[in-house]
């Protein structure tokens, strides 16, 4: 080795008398490469050392499954809202169903007949297929209050079809608006469904006249339920609380139930629902109001008007302002189809000039505050479609617009407890609503 190194360095010598020096500077790189890997072949281990320090190890390793012969049907579901002027050989289309056999079922069968007659635009209908389009299940949503399903399946080969309620979940909804001409309008604006809007209606009924005394800027909140099929809304709940300022003033309204009742109260436990509402109709305009000398546009003449008029359209709903018993339901001379309810003994309450009756109410019946009883028509002495409405305590007209309501009873000490608890979740979620413009908040 030391004899290797003496040559090579005698032969740079002479190389470097007869080169200039940036060629010895590279040339002295190349040297101590050199010699670097003169030194790593001197220090490396010989083979025989290295197996000095080799061992075998000797491991059972499971084998993967052989998937190769494994054959799985893939399932493909799709989701489709009816659109105006479907059939249902389109809708099938869009769903992905290329099956024959189970258009002929369908066509056939009695049970499946809905499907055909209400293909109602809006409604989400779902089908599973597998790869080839054959139909495997189909979910209908059929017309009428209990939101059952027409389900068709595929079993053994062989299509099945019946009714099914559907798996229904809860999901509480915040939503918040401010009124700029109606309450339909501010609702609208922040897509709050119109059954919402109704509901809150009804709850402030007792202390807000919404067809007079709405005011550009008031606000509402509101906490409500959806109900989801499938993670699709269904149709809206209930509403579990509610908050409007109206004309500067704050009410607020939650939900409660306990094995003494339900029903709204505020935050102290007050109840918010009063004897009477103030007004027996949802949405309306007032045209003409409670006064002793108004010129009578039939008969030509100044007289008192002992009521309040509200104009709606024919066969708009009227509901009962308070509870009580029909005293009597029938024609009577000026009034046309009449309806006179007695409350706690001398309220009275009349519902004048209707189109029609609600279905078996009759005299001696009881009903309840909201219930519908009639419908807004035009008969006895009327120059257009309207409700007379009258209020008397101990047969004497009162301004039904004016007089101070009775509530009804608060919650009972032993209540107010388990009405916190309930009632504090609630709270938080309209105070963090309360300075959100026009908030969406889930």
């Amino acid at each position: 080795m030391n004899s290797e190194k003496t040559r090579i360095l005698a032969h740079l010598q002479a190389i470097r008398d007869n080169r200039p020096h940036h060629f010895w500077v590279g040339t002295m790189v190349a040297a101590v490469s050199l010699f670097s890997m003169v030194a790593a072949f001197g220090t490396a281990p010989d083979s025989m050392e290295i197996r000095g320090y080799q061992r075998t190890v000797v491991e059972h390793l499971p084998l993967a499954p052989d998937t190769s012969n494994v054959t799985e049907s893939q399932a493909f579901v799709r989701e489709e809202r009816i659109r105006r002027g479907d059939t249902v050989a389109s809708l099938l289309s869009r769903l992905g169903v290329q099956d024959e056999q189970a258009f002929a079922y369908l066509r056939r069968q009695p049970n499946t007949q809905p499907l055909f007659r209400q293909l109602r635009p809006g409604k989400v209908v779902t089908a599973r297929t597998n790869e080839s389009g054959e139909l495997l299940t189909l979910t209908f949503p059929l017309n009428g209050s209990k939101d059952n399903l027409l389900v068709i399946e595929k079993q053994k080969g062989e299509f099945k079809a019946g009714e099914q309620e559907p798996q229904l979940t809860t999901q509480v909804m915040m939503k918040s608006g401010e009124i700029r001409s109606s309450l339909f309008a501010a609702t609208d604006a922040v897509d709050l469904p119109d059954s919402i809007a109704i509901q809150i209606a009804d709850i402030f009924g007792g202390d807000i006249d919404f067809h007079r005394d709405l005011r550009r800027g008031d606000r509402f909140s509101v906490v409500y339920e959806m109900l989801l099929d499938q993670g699709q809304p269904l149709r809206t709940g209930r509403v579990l609380a509610t908050e409007f300022v109206n004309n500067g003033k704050s009410f607020s309204a939650i939900w409660f139930e306990s094995k003494d009742g339900q029903g709204y109260y505020t935050a102290e436990g007050k109840n918010i629902r009063k004897a009477f509402l103030r007004s027996p109709l949802e949405f309306s305009r007032i045209t003409s109001g409670f006064s002793y000398s108004r010129f009578h546009p039939i008969h030509k003449t100044w007289r008192a008007h002992k009521g309040v008029d509200y104009g709606a359209r024919i066969g708009t709903r009227i509901k009962a302002t308070g509870d009580g018993i029909v005293e009597f339901v029938g024609r009577q001379g000026g009034y046309g189809n009449l309806v006179i309810l007695r409350h706690q003994g001398r309220y009275t309450t009349h519902y004048g000039h209707l189109n029609g009756f609600a279905s078996g109410l009759r005299k001696g019946m009881r009903v309840s505050q909201g219930d519908i009883i009639g419908y807004v028509g035009k008969t006895g002495w009327a120059t257009g479609p309207h409700l007379h409405y009258e209020f008397r305590i101990n047969n004497v007209h009162q301004n039904p617009l004016a007089i101070a309501l009775p509530s009804a009873p608060p919650l009972a000490p032993q209540q107010m407890a388990m009405f916190k608890t309930n009632a504090d979740p609630f709270i938080y979620r309209l105070n963090r609503m309360r300075g959100v413009d026009l908030a969406q908040l889930d």
